[in-house]
């Protein structure tokens, strides 16, 4: 059986990379509009005839195309903002839970993860479920990614002709569009401090958090962190937890070690009195991040092997 997909912002960098991803599958056939991607009437009967629809669009523009859907039938994963908090829309993070890949398969609305609350949701989760971090802690992120994760304009300007911006801190209002998204999905009912950054290089990511174990009710040990991770993540296949050896003889991370790939590996660093712990997820900005999650999705979605396309 072939499958039709639209995806609406095809032209944008999670859609193109989200095409590139599905246009060599013969199990797939891709509605492209090419000129015409404008032309309301041709959007709507794409969004309408689709057997699912794939939104790579700003906030505004994908409640829009929403609100052209009228097919029942249509599923639908949107990439933006827009609904990862939202009543009636289920959170596209396969992994964060139990139950999350089934609620997937039965969901005709499903939001795309961005790529800092993957990482963050990812090491966070497990513990607040563990009881190891209080749901009200004070939790405070840090985070890299590259400029990619800005779409066009920030590509063109770090890519430009004499541009020499090394590394460059942001969202200082501390008011991120993120925030609520990685507080509601990791468990915790108090929001977190996040510090996003962005590195000259073109994707890849580092998302960190930063523990005093000490200060934590319980004193959980590294072992402990650890554990509670790799029991969340046991038989996965897009999200790993390095062993404790193996990151105890790390002397660093580059954050371009996944690209191109659908994969997330996790780490749990801790000093030798037990006094403080590093948490820290690598993974691909626009891989596991973005397009690469959009199309594990999809393959949920539709009742395929969800590794069907990813790397």
């Amino acid at each position: 059986m072939t499958h039709t997909i639209f995806i609406d912002g095809e032209a944008g960098t999670t859609g193109l990379e989200i095409r590139e991803r599905l246009e060599a599958r013969g199990d797939l056939e891709l509605m492209l509009l090419g000129d015409r991607r404008r032309d309301v009437e041709a959007r709507r009967e794409a969004l309408n005839s689709a057997d699912a629809v794939i939104l790579c669009l700003p906030d505004d523009a994908a409640r829009e195309a929403v609100s052209m859907i009228e097919n029942p039938s249509v599923r639908v994963i949107d990439a933006s903002t827009a609904y990862r908090v939202a009543d009636g829309w289920t959170y596209g993070f396969a992994e964060m839970d139990a139950a999350q890949r089934a609620a997937i398969a039965a969901s005709t609305r499903v939001s795309n993860p961005g790529c800092y609350p993957t990482g963050f949701i990812g090491l966070m989760r497990p513990l607040v479920k563990a009881g190891l971090v209080p749901a009200d802690w004070p939790v405070t992120i840090n985070a890299v990614s590259g400029y990619s994760g800005g779409g066009k304009a920030m590509i063109a300007e770090f890519e430009a002709e004499g541009a020499s911006t090394a590394f460059r801190a942001y969202g200082l209002t501390l008011k991120h569009k993120h925030v609520p998204e990685m507080t509601k999905h990791a468990g915790l009912s108090r929001p977190v401090l996040f510090s996003p950054a962005v590195g000259n290089y073109r994707q890849g990511m580092l998302v960190e958090v930063p523990l005093h174990l000490s200060a934590l009710p319980e004193t959980p040990s590294v072992e402990r962190l650890h554990g509670a991770l790799v029991e969340a993540y046991d038989g996965q296949r897009f999200v790993e937890v390095a062993e404790i050896d193996e990151t105890e003889a790390m002397t660093g991370i580059e954050p371009e070690g996944l690209n191109g790939t659908n994969r997330m590996r996790l780490h749990v660093f801790g000093d030798r009195g037990g006094e403080q712990a590093r948490l820290v997820a690598l993974l691909d900005n626009l891989g596991k991040g973005a397009s690469g999650a959009a199309v594990q999705n999809l393959n949920i979605m539709l009742g395929l092997d969800e590794a069907t396309g990813l790397k």
